[in-house]
């Protein structure tokens, strides 16, 4: 019985581990895809920490242009999922602003897949140099898929930058960040924190 209680608690307990990815553009990867007008490079100034940010320029003339950052993939009704990144724009109150979002992608072979709005952070940012932003979404609806996107809410022209993304995903869902590859996690205690 006494052994029987305990595989209960560590199957319960191994449900709730999840990994942490950080990226910060420092191999100067470019976003997985876009939706709308706009341009992404890669610059050395502002930066929030290393040698390299991204750099988003608004190339649209209507519309809420989005850079897609992070691809999250094998998700399942309960997971939780948390990302962040520092942004930049140094205009208080006015354009250009931009803030975290999600869509949900229940197609695992195409970056560009929707099946609805995620939600995200309403925070556009005081607008006074770096700030972090941060948004944690619960998977419902059977949804599999979440793209992470940065939003530019600004004119054609305007710029804003974005810098250290982070990802807490569940264990055994399949991560991309900028740099194309699949980061899938194996379960090795020395890629685990935050676990419960």
């Amino acid at each position: 019985m006494k052994k029987m209680l305990m595989l209960a608690l560590m199957l319960v307990a191994s449900s709730a581990l999840a990994v942490e990815y950080f990226y910060g553009f420092e191999d100067q990867g470019l976003p997985l895809g876009y939706y709308g007008d706009m341009n992404c490079t890669i610059v050395m100034d502002p930066v929030y920490a290393g040698t390299y940010a991204l750099q988003c320029e608004d190339a649209a003339e209507s519309g809420t242009p989005q850079a897609y950052i992070a691809w999250i993939t094998g998700l399942a009704d309960g997971d939780v999922v948390t990302a962040g990144f520092w942004r930049y724009d140094d205009t208080p109150g006015a354009s250009p602003s931009i803030r975290i979002w999600g869509h949900w992608n229940d197609d695992p072979n195409d970056i560009n897949g929707y099946a609805g709005s995620a939600g995200g952070q309403d925070d556009y940012g005081p607008g006074t140099g770096w700030d972090y932003t941060e948004y944690t979404w619960t998977v419902s609806g059977g949804h599999t898929g979440l793209v992470i996107e940065a939003r530019t809410y600004s004119v054609a022209g305007d710029t804003a930058w974005i810098d250290d993304i982070y990802v807490n995903a569940p264990l055994n869902t399949c991560v991309m960040l900028p740099e194309g590859d699949v980061a899938t996690a194996d379960g090795s205690w020395s890629e685990l924190k935050s676990l419960f």
